[in-house]
C-alpha cells in the first residue's frame, strides 16, 4: 500500500468529561489517533472506535508516546498527541507532534501564555480563556498574510465570539508608520471598539486594550511576539515610538512556517542564533547539528527549536520586563544590524541585518580579547548554511556608524553594545569606539575589488 498523504493535524483542547470519547480512527487501514474535536474528526473520517477503557489507552500511550505514563491521560498533564498516517519521510510510519505552552510571568505572576500548535483549531477556545464571547474582536493583519490566513482566523474566532472585524494595512516595514496606526484608530472608533474589547495600536488605543498575538513568522514566533515590546518606526528610525504593552496570549501556528518563502524563513533564524550565542551554548551547538532539519523545516525539530528560543526569551524578559539591565542582551547584533537596515532603505530583511550585525558583534569580541579568533570564525561561517550574510556590497561605513549613534539603546551619550565572552553568553560593554565600529563593518564590507 502506498503511504497515505501526511495529515495536517487537529488540534485538542483538554476537557475530563472528553476522555471516554477520545477515539481511534481508521483510515484505509493506517492507524491514527486524533486529538480533537470529535465532530469535526468525523467530517473527515469515516470510523470510529471509542477508547474507553484504562488498558486501551495505556497500549496506545505506550505505542504512540514511549515517554508518556498513564497520567498522561489526564488534563493536568496538558498533554496534546497528533499521530499523522505514515508518510514517505516517517521512518516509523507515525509522526508524534506534542503541543505545548509556556506561561510568561510579569512581576512574579503569570501573565499570559505562550501556545504552540498546529492549525487554528484552538484558537477560538484559548482566546475564551483570556476574554468573554461578548466582546469584539479586531483581527489586524497585513496585505502579505490576510490572504493566507485571515478567512481561516476570523471564522476561528466567529464560532465564539459576537462580532470579528478584520483590519488589513499594506505589507513591508516602510508602512509600519504613525500614519498606518491612525487609519486603524479610526477602523476601531467606526467600528465601535472600546477598552473592554480585544502592538502599539492595542498599547495606545483609549489608553490600552487587549490584544493577542498570533505570529505567522519564525521572527516573529521566536522574538517579537513576546516580551510586550510594541512600536512603529518614525522617519525610517526602527522602533522609535513604542510602549511596553503585555499580550493576553501569543497563539503560534507552526503550520504559518511552511508558507514563508525562503528569504523570510531563514531571516528569522538570525534571532534563533542570537539565543544560544548570548545564553545557551548547547542550543547553540543543537542547532549545528540539527541544520539539515531545519532547513527542511522539520515539524518536530521545529517544534523543539522554536519551543527552547521562546523559553530563552521568556526567562529574560521575566527578569526584566522593560529593559533595565538584563533584557538588552536581547539587542546583540542589533545596533549596528538596525543600522546597516536603514542604510539599505529596508531592502535588507531585518534578521538579513541582525545577521550581519551578529558577526560585527563578534568580530569586536574577537579584537577586544574576548573570545578566540576560531570562536568569531566560527560563529560567523554558521550563518552560511541557513542562508544568511555575512558580508554586504560596498556598505558606507561612515554613515553606518553615524546611523548608530541614533539607536534608542544609547544611554548617557554612549551605546550600550552587546558583546559576547564565550559562545553562550554575552555581556553588555559601553566602551566600544567608533574605530572599533569602523573596523568591524569594513570587515563586513565586500567591494567589487575584493
Amino acid at each position: 500500500m502506498q503511504p497515505a498523504q501526511r495529515l495536517r493535524s487537529i488540534g485538542f483542547i483538554h476537557d475530563n468529561r472528553m476522555l471516554a470519547e477520545r477515539a481511534f480512527y481508521c483510515l484505509g487501514g493506517q492507524p491514527a489517533i486524533l486529538a480533537g474535536c470529535p465532530c469535526f474528526a468525523r467530517k473527515l473520517f469515516p470510523k470510529e472506535v471509542s477508547v474507553k477503557n484504562k488498558r486501551d489507552r495505556l497500549f496506545f500511550t505506550q505505542l504512540f508516546v514511549p515517554q508518556a505514563s498513564q497520567s498522561s491521560w489526564d488534563r493536568r498533564a496538558e498533554l496534546d498527541v497528533r499521530l499523522a498516517i505514515p508518510s514517505a519521510q516517517s521512518a516509523c510510519g507515525m509522526e508524534v507532534f506534542m503541543k505545548q505552552k509556556l506561561t510568561v510571568s510579569c512581576e512574579g505572576k503569570p501573565c499570559y501564555d505562550i501556545v504552540m500548535t498546529i492549525g487554528f483549531e484552538e484558537l477560538a477556545g484559548a482566546a475564551l480563556s483570556v476574554s468573554a464571547p461578548e466582546r469584539k474582536i479586531c483581527i489586524v493583519t497585513d496585505t502579505n498574510v490576510a490572504p493566507l490566513y485571515a478567512e481561516q482566523v476570523k471564522e476561528a474566532f466567529s464560532s465564539a465570539f459576537a462580532q470579528v472585524e478584520v483590519f488589513e494595512f499594506p505589507a513591508g516595514e516602510e508602512n509600519k508608520t504613525l500614519a498606518n496606526i491612525q487609519t486603524l484608530y479610526a477602523f476601531l472608533i467606526e467600528h465601535h471598539f472600546d477598552r473592554k474589547d480585544t502592538g502599539f495600536a492595542a498599547a495606545t488605543y483609549l489608553r490600552g486594550i487587549d490584544f493577542i498575538q498570533i505570529p505567522t513568522t519564525l521572527l516573529a514566533q521566536v522574538d517579537s511576539s513576546i516580551g510586550g515590546k510594541t512600536g512603529v518606526d518614525f522617519d525610517s528610525y526602527k522602533n522609535m515610538v513604542g510602549a511596553f504593552h503585555m499580550p493576553r496570549l501569543v497563539y503560534m501556528n507552526l503550520d504559518t512556517l511552511q508558507t514563508l518563502d525562503a528569504r523570510q524563513y531563514y531571516s528569522g533564524f538570525a534571532e534563533i542564533m542570537k539565543h544560544g550565542l548570548i545564553k545557551d551554548a548547547k542550543y547553540y551547538e543543537w542547532l549545528i547539528s540539527n541544520m539539515y532539519e531545519i532547513c527542511e523545516r522539520d515539524p518536530e525539530t521545529l517544534l523543539s527549536m522554536i519551543k527552547r528560543s521562546c523559553e530563552i526569551k521568556k526567562e529574560v524578559v521575566e527578569n526584566d520586563p522593560t529593559e533595565q539591565g538584563e533584557r538588552a542582551l536581547l539587542n546583540f547584533g542589533h545596533t549596528i544590524g538596525h543600522a546597516i537596515e536603514k542604510n539599505s532603505g529596508f531592502q535588507m530583511l531585518h534578521g538579513e541585518c541582525v545577521a550581519l550585525g551578529c558577526v560585527a558583534a563578534a568580530y569586536i569580541s574577537w579584537k577586544k580579547e574576548l573570545i578566540e579568533m576560531e570562536e568569531y570564525y566560527e560563529i560567523r561561517d554558521m550563518f552560511v548554511p541557513f542562508n544568511l550574510p555575512i558580508s554586504a556590497d560596498d556598505l558606507d561605513v561612515a554613515k553606518i556608524v553615524a546611523l548608530t549613534k541614533s539607536d534608542k539603546k544609547m544611554r548617557g551619550g554612549k551605546i550600550r553594545f552587546v558583546l559576547l565572552d564565550r559562545i553562550g553568553h554575552a555581556r553588555i560593554d559601553d566602551t566600544v569606539t567608533d574605530e572599533e565600529m569602523t573596523a568591524a563593518i569594513e570587515e563586513l564590507n565586500f567591494k567589487d575589488e575584493d
